[in-house]
């Protein structure tokens, strides 16, 4: 399993999760996002994405987006992802990321710390009540929080589930899968002279 930056032939998968898991992204640009994939197949597991902010009031910048495929979730696919967000957020010469979540306690682990809302800069407060407007119910409650980029830390136990990581749509390593071949559907294949065939 690896991070990459996404590349512009992954901009329709990119799009197409980005629906399926009904997330806002009115700024999409495909070369803004990371990729978690697995090395072997070239699936991919995962994608983030880190917002910079400019105005006359300052810059910040935000981690946006983070989603991992269901059937790569509890695998440490979103912790790597982060991890590269951050990293190129530091590239970048910033010294501080925030986000705003309804998950506070996923993003602690790494070393994110909760803000109060008035002793943020106020160009970050613009963009938190903003987030908090659009997307905050009576279910979820939006919380800033914010990492220093050279503080964040991933848990040694996400490290080696990442390592080992694979879809749980695909058996473990080692496990032998019996293929269905066309006589498991009554279809002798001596006999079928088209693909579409039914006999």
């Amino acid at each position: 399993m690896y991070v990459r930056d996404a590349k512009n032939r992954d901009e329709a998968w990119l799009l197409d999760w980005i629906e399926e898991a009904e997330i806002e992204d009115p700024a999409f640009r495909s070369r803004d996002y990371v990729i978690a994939l697995n090395e072997e197949t070239s699936r991919k597991a995962g994608f983030g994405r880190i917002r910079n902010h400019s105005g006359d009031s300052g810059t910040f910048c935000e981690l946006t987006v983070l989603f991992t495929l269901p059937m790569w979730r509890n695998q440490g696919v979103g912790a790597h992802v982060i991890e590269r967000l951050v990293a190129e957020a530091a590239d970048e010469q910033y010294e501080t990321v925030y986000v705003f979540t309804t998950e506070p306690g996923y993003f602690t682990m790494f070393g994110f710390q909760p803000q109060e809302s008035g002793q943020l800069d106020p160009h970050v407060t613009d963009r938190f009540e903003t987030v908090r407007e659009s997307r905050e119910s009576n279910n979820n409650r939006f919380v800033a929080l914010s990492i220093n980029t050279g503080e964040l830390t991933v848990p040694q136990r996400l490290r080696d589930r990442f390592k080992r990581a694979h879809p749980s749509d695909e058996p473990p390593e080692g496990e032998v899968v019996i293929e269905e071949t066309a006589e498991d559907f009554g279809i002798d294949p001596t006999e079928t002279t088209y693909k579409y065939d039914t006999g």
